[in-house]
């Protein structure tokens, strides 16, 4: 299988340098083919602008969706964007890894996707109607492939638990996995998350790359995170709210939670 790792770390003999290259050398030892974008490595442009549509006419104002979709469509985007589009049409799986910064990804990833998931390409593609409102949630060109966080944060894992002050760690990272992730479609896999990382003693160490390789391993079997596509029925189109009855619990859920298929359903 294909396996793109999109990387975002600026020091090579970090944390994240170490279990990006064990992450390398497992895929690769199991058969697998893979290629790696190290955005600082790469010196990538993390700012979305005009320059990444190498015909648009400088003389009128930009219109980042327009200039976007067309710059996708006739093959004017800038060559990195290109690229970058092409290893996400090969990979059959993609690893993204990053430490959290913030509450979220590093600027430099962020802007890869705001560069990298043109309009027409990641968004605004399929049927807009009464009944499918684009190919989106579950749908899109990434339908079919799969997807995987692995993260690093320096808090502790209770500090992300259900009652932890920074929040629950599957909803920090709900706007990643549910937009960024499962919208152009991807089967999401629960995220890999190293917690404390200050904290790395060597024994520590062997036993998160030794978690990090049993997830690795399931790749391609483990089951992926139950959100629920949008044009499955469980949304009224277009106002794209669930419907009642679908909600867990008393019927008075709200958030993220609501957005997570039922086991019994």
């Amino acid at each position: 299988m294909n396996v793109l790792v999109v990387y975002a770390h600026p020091e090579p003999q970090s944390l994240n340098g170490s279990l990006k290259s064990f992450t390398v050398e497992r895929l690769v030892r199991a058969g697998h083919d893979v290629r790696v974008s190290d955005l600082y490595a790469m010196g990538w442009k993390a700012a979305a602008d005009g320059e990444d549509f190498l015909e648009r006419d400088r003389g009128r104002r930009l219109d980042m969706m327009k200039d976007s979709k067309h710059a996708y469509v006739t093959g004017t985007q800038a060559a990195d964007i290109a690229g970058q589009q092409a290893d996400l049409l090969w990979a059959d799986a993609v690893i993204f890894q990053f430490p959290l910064w913030w509450f979220g990804m590093p600027a430099i990833l962020k802007g890869w996707v705001e560069r990298v998931y043109a309009y027409g390409f990641a968004y605004g593609v399929g049927e807009y109607s009464d009944k499918h409102w684009g190919d989106r949630y579950g749908e899109g060109v990434f339908k079919g492939k799969r997807a995987m966080l692995v993260v690093t944060t320096g808090g502790w894992e209770s500090h992300y638990g259900a009652r932890g002050i920074n929040g629950p760690i599957e909803d920090v990272l709900f706007p990643i996995t549910h937009g960024i992730l499962h919208y152009p479609g991807f089967d999401v896999l629960p995220p890999v998350v190293i917690y404390r990382t200050s904290k790395m003693e060597d024994a520590r160490f062997a036993h998160v790359r030794e978690q990090l390789g049993q997830r690795l391993d399931g790749l391609w079997t483990d089951a992926p995170i139950a959100f629920r596509k949008q044009n499955g029925g469980d949304y009224e189109i277009p106002a794209l709210t669930l419907k009642p009855g679908l909600e867990p619990g008393d019927g008075l859920a709200r958030g993220f939670e609501i957005h997570l298929q039922r086991r019994d359903s």
